[in-house]
C-alpha cells in the first residue's frame, strides 16, 4: 500500500471550518481524556486510553527520530526507515498481510523530530498489531536487495517532490536560509538524493540499532478495553524485547538571529511567490500557543486578515498563508503569498510588513480572538470523537514531555491576550529576525 507522504509540520489539527457557534458550547463539551502510563522495564514508555465509543483500536508507536537526528553527511535515513520498517522482518516476510486479515488498516509518517507508525484495527484484534510492532521493533530483515528497492523508491520521491515539480524546492530554499547550524535546515526527504544513493547496508543497521528499540519509543493503545488489560497485553509483548540503549548525540541549537536575510532564486513556476519566515519558540514554551493563534488570526480561512486584505481588496496576491511548524525546538513563523501579475515582490513585503505592525500596535478586536480560539476548541472536540487521533496525540504529548497537554492546550489558547498577541509580534517579527526567499516565475 503507499505510504504517507513526508510530513513538515508536526501539528495535529489545528485547522478547523470557517464558520463556528459560541464558545459556551464548547467548554460545555470538550471532555478530558483519560489515560494512564507505564514504563516497562526495557525502557518502553506504554500509555492507553479507554474509548467506550469505538468499536476500533488504535495502536500508534512513535520512535523518537527524525531528521534531527541525522549526521548533515547522511541525511534522509528516518524517512529511508519510514520505508524499510514495512519491508518484512525474520519472523513475517509480508507486513501488511497480517493487517489486512485482521480487517484492519495501517501506516506511518516522518518529520523532522520523530517517526510515527499507526494501525487501526478491531478491538478483539489488538494483539495482531502489537505482535507486528513488536516484531519489527526488534526483528528487521534488511537486506542488500531490500535496501536497493527502498532507496530507489525514496529517490524517486525526492525528484518527484522536489526537483522535478514547480516550488518543489521552495521550502528545502527557506529550511536553508533561515538555519545554520540546527538540523531543521534540511527537510525529512533529506538534503540531496546522493546521501540515500551512497547508503550501505552496514550505515541503515547501524542507524537501526541506534533509534529503534524499546526506550527510544512510545506505544499508546486507543480502545473499548480495560485499561490495565491493555497495559498487560503491551507487557506481553514488548517487554521481552532487549533494549539497545544508546546516547544520543546533542542537538546543535541555532545561535539568535540578528540582521535580515535574503536570497533571490528563478525558476519555471506560474507565478513569483514570497516567502518570509521568523525564528520562533519550541512546541512546548508559553508562546508558542500565542503564534499559533496569530497564524490563525492571518490565514484562518477566507475571513482571516491576510486573504481580506492583500487577496479581495488590494489585489495584490492570488494566494497568501501565514503557518507555523510546529517544531520541538525552536520554529519559523512563515508568511508567504503568490503574485498577481504586474505586482512587485517589494509591494508583497510591504504589505506583509503593514499587517504585522498592525498587530504590533493594535493587537486584535476581542470578536477575531474569540473566533479563533472557538475553532481551536472546535478542532479539539472533533479530534477526541476518532480513535486513532486520541492514539497518536497521547504519543505525541508524552514525546513532547508533558503528557497532561492533552487535556491542557485549550486553556493554554483560552488564557492568550492581546498583550500577548502584541508582544509576541513585536518580539518575534521584527526585520532582523527576518528570512526572506523570493521565487521568481522565469521571464518567458
Amino acid at each position: 500500500m503507499p505510504r504517507r507522504a513526508t510530513g513538515d509540520d508536526g501539528r495535529f489539527g489545528r485547522r478547523s471550518p470557517e464558520r463556528l457557534t459560541g464558545r459556551h458550547f464548547f467548554r460545555t463539551f470538550v471532555r478530558m481524556i483519560p489515560y494512564t502510563r507505564k514504563i516497562l522495564s526495557n525502557g518502553l514508555t506504554v500509555v492507553v486510553n479507554r474509548d467506550r465509543a469505538s468499536k476500533l483500536a488504535a495502536v500508534n508507536l512513535l520512535y523518537r527520530v527524525g531528521a534531527r537526528n541525522e549526521n548533515p553527511a547522511r541525511t534522509g535515513f528516518a524517512h529511508l526507515f519510514e520505508h524499510l520498517m514495512f519491508r518484512g522482518t525474520r519472523n513475517v516476510e509480508n507486513f501488511d498481510l497480517p493487517v489486512q486479515m485482521a480487517s484492519g488498516d495501517n501506516n506511518a509518517f516522518t518529520n523532522n523530530d520523530y517517526t510515527d507508525f499507526y494501525i487501526t484495527l478491531p478491538k478483539d484484534n489488538l494483539e495482531t498489531a502489537l505482535w507486528l510492532e513488536s516484531d519489527r521493533m526488534e526483528g528487521l530483515d534488511i537486506t542488500a536487495e531490500k535496501l536497493e528497492t527502498e532507496k530507489r523508491v525514496v529517490i524517486e520521491e525526492y525528484r518527484q517532490r522536489y526537483l522535478n515539480q514547480p516550488y518543489g524546492d521552495q521550502t528545502m530554499l527557506l529550511r536553508a536560509l533561515a538555519y545554520r547550524v540546527h538540523p531543521y535546515r534540511w527537510a525529512a526527504i533529506g538534503l540531496t538524493p546522493d546521501h540515500i544513493e551512497r547508503a550501505t547496508l552496514s550505515d541503515v543497521e547501524a542507524f537501526y540499532r541506534r533509534h529503534y528499540h524499546p526506550s527510544n519509543a512510545i506505544l499508546s493503545i486507543s480502545a473499548d478495553l480495560d485499561e490495565e488489560r491493555m497495559l498487560e497485553l503491551a507487557a506481553r509483548w514488548f517487554e521481552p524485547l532487549a533494549d539497545r540503549h544508546s546516547t544520543p548525540e546533542p542537538i546543535p541549537q541555532e545561535p539568535r538571529q540578528c540582521e535580515a536575510r535574503r536570497e533571490e532564486v528563478e525558476r519555471d513556476v506560474p507565478a513569483t511567490t514570497v516567502t518570509v519566515a521568523y525564528h520562533m519558540c519550541a512546541r512546548t514554551e508559553a508562546d508558542f500557543y500565542t503564534a499559533d493563534l496569530v497564524s490563525d488570526l492571518l490565514a484562518g480561512g477566507d475571513s482571516a486578515r491576510l486573504y481580506t486584505h492583500l487577496v479581495k481588496e488590494r489585489q495584490l496576491l492570488s494566494s497568501v498563508n501565514a503557518y507555523i511548524t510546529g517544531d520541538v525546538d525552536p520554529g519559523l513563523f512563515v508568511f508567504t503569498g503568490q503574485l498577481l501579475p504586474g505586482i512587485s515582490p517589494e509591494a508583497a513585503e510591504a504589505a506583509f510588513r503593514e499587517e504585522i505592525e498592525a498587530l504590533q500596535r493594535d493587537a486584535a478586536t476581542e470578536y477575531e480572538i474569540e473566533k479563533v480560539k472557538n475553532k481551536f476548541e472546535a478542532t479539539t472536540l472533533f479530534g477526541e470523537l476518532n480513535v486513532m487521533n486520541k492514539a497518536m496525540n497521547l504519543g505525541f504529548y508524552e514525546m513532547l514531555g508533558d503528557l497532561r497537554l492533552i487535556n491542557g492546550e485549550v486553556a493554554r489558547y483560552r488564557a492568550v491576550t492581546p498583550d500577548d498577541i502584541r508582544s509576541f509580534c513585536r518580539r518575534t517579527l521584527a526585520p532582523e529576525n527576518s528570512s526572506t526567499l523570493i521565487y521568481h516565475a522565469k521571464q518567458q
